[in-house]
């Protein structure tokens, strides 16, 4: 039973943060072609929600991975302009690279630096401002609801490190 508890908590965390991104995209953005549902949230929503333990999935980790990783991806996709074969890895390994060095390792960061280089024209235009907006401001949305799922859930404590 105790893990049908904490299943279902974990459904409902991502259930909030994800719905509350995307209603966000649906209801305030809609028709000025921006969104703050990216594919790496998907990733981040099973640590920060199933996997709360994992160093990966704390505060710090989750913000520093996917800014960092933004910021890298962004500068990856102006360097190798057209280069799809070498912006893409250039972006992946140096987001790497940067979270290691910062301590701020959260995988879905990989593929946050992936898609400011795949993401396409309404992506690209962002320039920087995509580490703020969709990254980070949604990332924060997600992050705000795991404080408060994780806390509010019996047997949980999250996090486990700032």
């Amino acid at each position: 039973m105790k893990k049908n508890v904490q299943v279902f908590w974990s459904w409902l965390g991502a259930f909030i943060g994800i719905g509350l991104v995307s209603a966000v995209t649906r209801f305030v953005l809609d028709g000025t072609g921006l969104t703050l549902v990216i594919g790496s949230f998907g990733a981040s929503a099973v640590l920060i929600y199933c996997a709360i333990e994992s160093p990966l999935a704390q505060p710090r980790n989750v913000m520093g991975g996917h800014i960092l990783s933004a910021l890298v991806g962004v500068a990856a996709c102006q360097l190798f302009a057209d280069q799809l074969w070498l912006a893409a890895p250039f972006a992946v390994a140096t987001a790497i690279a940067v979270m290691q060095l910062t301590a701020t390792v959260h995988p879905p960061g990989g593929a946050t630096a992936l898609i400011a280089v795949i993401g396409g024209e309404n992506i690209h235009q962002l320039g920087y401002s995509y580490a703020l907006f969709p990254v980070a401001t949604g990332a924060l949305i997600l992050l705000a609801v795991a404080l408060v799922i994780n806390r509010i859930a019996p047997g949980r404590s999250y996090p486990q490190k700032w």
